[in-house]
């Protein structure tokens, strides 16, 4: 190892967003130790500084094997730990996985981090740890806290482990939106361009207001904050919150019509069907698929939250604004699925 290069761990290291973190920073001169598990998808291995250890969260012996290694090549001293490494599931249940990985994960390591001299350690949060805001509105890192589902719970949970149980820690919050990709990925709107592309009868009905819209990210966006916060670690104030999304949501009847354009050429019009026949609906959808429906009971309630941000912070400690729009990326996503619509599919984690 280089000992020119400053040293960055990046826990989940083979993810959508880990596999662009590690590349990014290793460009910018850093060497990057990237921990995951064993097994597919294997951690970024194109690029000479960035060094996989295997580690695994959920299990103390793997976290303190893991973190001696780091030990053993940086003496001790990290520029910033990248920590992603989370459980995440968009069906809404409940589990244990939150406590164990997302919670528990983030304790193991910052107890092992005790013995190293760490400059930074910044946590991927989510934006959804927000309660929603009206139309027109915008929400800052300062507004309440307030979850709706087990997901944006657990990140909750860990944000305060990290500052209380961990004060000593230079902790920063990346409250970052959900991440779409030219081809697709964010779930909500994946399915959203599946129905309408498939001419699904459910794609025409909306149990929600239809102007209100939740604000995303592109990828290469949110890698651009997540680089650029290691890069200004030394200027971040510790226990600080930044909201990483793009400040506009598009809506989703803008959406609606948007993907129906590209598409069939035509506008997709949606009609309002009231929030408990919704809800009798996707319970008995869910039921005759066994469990695999995408759109699930408590969604329904969700259908009105609109989420917009002021990311004035973000752009005041991190230089950062998005450079993609969403409204704009539609027409690649939609074009990729036209081009080859299995491949889409299988990208996107989708059965055909």
């Amino acid at each position: 190892m280089s000992v020119n290069r400053p040293a960055v761990i990046v826990t989940g290291s083979s993810g959508l967003l880990g596999r662009p973190v590690c590349t990014s920073l290793t460009e910018l001169g850093y060497q990057v130790l990237g921990f995951d598990r064993v097994g597919w998808p294997e951690p970024p291995k194109e690029h000479d500084y960035v060094r996989d250890i295997e580690c695994d969260v959920t299990d103390s012996i793997s976290v303190r094997a893991a973190m001696q290694k780091v030990h053993q090549l940086t003496g001790g001293k990290l520029a910033s730990v990248v920590h992603m490494a989370a459980y995440y599931d968009f069906s809404g249940q409940d589990s244990d996985l939150y406590q164990q990985v997302t919670i528990n994960g983030t304790d193991r390591l910052l107890n092992e981090l005790e013995d190293f001299q760490v400059d930074q350690f910044a946590f991927t949060s989510t934006t959804l740890v927000h309660g929603p805001c009206k139309i027109g509105e915008h929400i800052s890192e300062d507004d309440p806290l307030e979850a709706k589902w087990p997901y944006p719970q657990s990140k909750i949970e860990t944000e305060r482990l990290i500052r209380d149980g961990h004060p000593s820690v230079r902790s920063v919050f990346l409250r970052i939106a959900g991440i779409y990709t030219d081809y697709g990925r964010q779930p909500t709107l994946v399915q959203q361009i599946k129905r309408i592309y498939e001419k699904d009868f459910q794609g025409r009905f909306f149990p929600g207001d239809t102007d209100a819209g939740q604000s995303v990210v592109h990828l290469d966006d949110a890698v651009d904050a997540i680089v650029r916060t290691v890069q200004r670690r030394d200027s971040i104030e510790s226990k600080t919150a930044i909201l990483i999304g793009e400040a506009e949501p598009v809506s989703y009847q803008v959406l609606q019509d948007l993907i129906g354009q590209q598409l069939h050429g035509e506008e997709w019009t949606t009609f309002y069907v009231p929030k408990l026949l919704a809800k009798v609906g996707a319970a008995v959808t869910d039921t005759l698929s066994g469990g695999d429906a995408f759109i699930k009971p408590f969604m329904v309630n969700m259908a009105d939250d609109h989420y917009a941000f002021d990311v004035s912070r973000a752009k005041e400690l991190l230089d950062w604004e998005p450079e993609h729009r969403l409204d704009q990326a539609i027409a690649r996503m939609t074009q990729a699925l036209k081009d080859d619509p299995d491949q889409w599919y299988r990208k996107n984690g989708l059965q055909t």
